[in-house]
């Protein structure tokens, strides 16, 4: 362009014969071709920017299309996500509401553990081996990852712990504890589990001499507990009843404090103090009698329908020493009231009662200092029990740290199975074997 316009130029000034007219004639014709040539180069400019332009919408909306695409599949992840959040929260809020419950709850497991079945290691089907069958029929069934005792006759049932004295087992002070599944109810279904207590030499479970805890759970989804216990002289039976069902109208308690947890494991727990017997479930006490006759033993009785007639856990102690007291005369306080999921360091809900114990303890005593030792029995390998003995200590000291207590006082330590205070070889052994010390440093 710049060449054309300097021969233009030259030519005029050269060609002096040239007239005005002929030369502005020529400069529009000249004007006029690089017009045309400048619009041609314009307009393939513009068709060159236009399909660029086009294919880089069409890239885009591909670009957009899988952008879409993956926004969809992440917003569906999120939206799974959410659906198990959701489906999670009412676990998460129930076990909350479970561990306030124990953490207002005044029940004191036993210290020493005579007798502890989880049923671990009974085959499916078969009778449990640490019971004996009174009547009906019952079989270790599983429930929940957990195995159980099962009353499988038309749900009917009844079964007694297999000790050395079947009719004195008892002491003066013991607390009993188990675990009772409820299932969903279904037109027709309910249960009826009783624990029976006696006192003399005669098995009679068509008359109970000493007591009877009865536990219903009907299939309107309601349910309810009574109780009838002899006073000392068996001149008379002192009795009561509570209302427990959700969807009952004559509830004694509402949603916010109910003790039952429908479709969850229910803990029991009973204590009895020489002659002062309660009640809880899940931490809260429903049964409170100053003076009742002592017992010497129980048995399970069980009738309705068969998948909501399951046991789990059962535990007896011998019952609570003072802890300072205990402090005082071993320097070390032991304890087995403080429970984890099996083989994992998640605290189950009841053990929340001897960590505040403790915690309230140390408060009281300020500088009392713990090793706190996490000690497992030999089931299972030295490269699985050090490490989870280790986890479960630290979640100890965790949780006394939740209540106040310096971490400093406190130094988790994983003995696993290294330190065992009876033998592995049998049920009892084991389960003494099973415990927390807090070791005063």
């Amino acid at each position: 362009m710049k060449k054309l316009a300097l021969l233009t130029i030259a030519t005029f000034l050269i060609g002096g014969s040239l007239n005005f007219a002929n030369g502005q004639g020529f400069l529009k014709k000249l004007g006029q071709k690089a017009k045309e040539k400048v619009e041609n180069r314009v307009e393939n400019a513009i068709d060159k920017k236009m399909d660029e332009g086009l294919d880089k919408v069409e890239n885009a909306g591909k670009k957009d299309k899988k952008a879409d695409t993956k926004v969809q599949t992440e917003a569906t992840e999120v939206q799974a996500v959410e659906q198990t959040a959701d489906q999670a929260a009412p676990q998460e809020k129930t076990r909350k509401e479970v561990q306030t419950a124990y953490a207002k709850s005044d029940f004191v497991p036993g210290d020493e553990i005579f007798f502890e079945d989880d049923f671990a290691n009974e085959q499916l089907g078969e009778f449990p081996s640490r019971w004996d069958l009174l009547d009906g029929y019952a079989e270790v069934g599983s429930i929940e990852g957990r195995k159980v005792i099962a009353f499988t006759d038309d749900g009917s049932g009844s079964v007694i712990p297999l000790m050395k004295e079947q009719h004195a087992f008892l002491p003066d002070v013991f607390t009993l504890e188990y675990d009772v599944y409820l299932g969903e109810i279904e037109d027709g279904d309910s249960q009826w589990l009783h624990l029976v207590f006696a006192n003399d030499e005669k098995i009679d479970y068509n008359s109970h001499e000493c007591g009877d805890i009865g536990f219903y759970y009907r299939e309107d989804g309601s349910s309810s507990i009574d109780w009838s216990m002899q006073k000392p002289d068996g001149s008379s039976a002192i009795e009561g009843k509570k209302e427990l069902g959700l969807n009952s109208a004559f509830s004694d308690y509402n949603d916010k404090n109910n003790p039952l947890q429908p479709g969850q494991w229910n803990h029991f727990a009973f204590s009895f103090n020489k002659r002062a017997f309660k009640g809880y479930i899940n931490g809260i006490r429903i049964i409170n009698i100053p003076v009742a006759m002592a017992p010497r033993y129980f048995w399970f009785s069980h009738s309705g329908t068969y998948r909501f007639g399951c046991i789990s856990n059962v535990r007896l102690a011998k019952g609570a020493v003072p802890l300072y007291d205990r402090l005082a005369s071993e320097g070390k306080i032991v304890t087995y009231a403080i429970t984890f999921e099996t083989g994992k360091a998640d605290l189950k809900p009841e053990s929340i009662v001897e960590i505040n114990r403790i915690a309230k303890l140390m408060q009281e005593n300020p500088g009392l200092e713990f090793e706190v030792q996490g000690h497992c029995d030999a089931t299972g390998s030295d490269k699985v029990n050090d490490p989870l003995s280790q986890k479960r200590a630290e979640a100890i000291v965790a949780a006394l740290v939740e209540q106040g207590i310096a971490a400093a006082r406190l130094t988790p330590v994983g003995k696993g199975s290294h330190v065992p205070i009876a033998s592995n070889s049998t049920d009892e052994g084991r389960a003494k074997n099973r415990r927390v010390e807090f070791v005063k440093k």
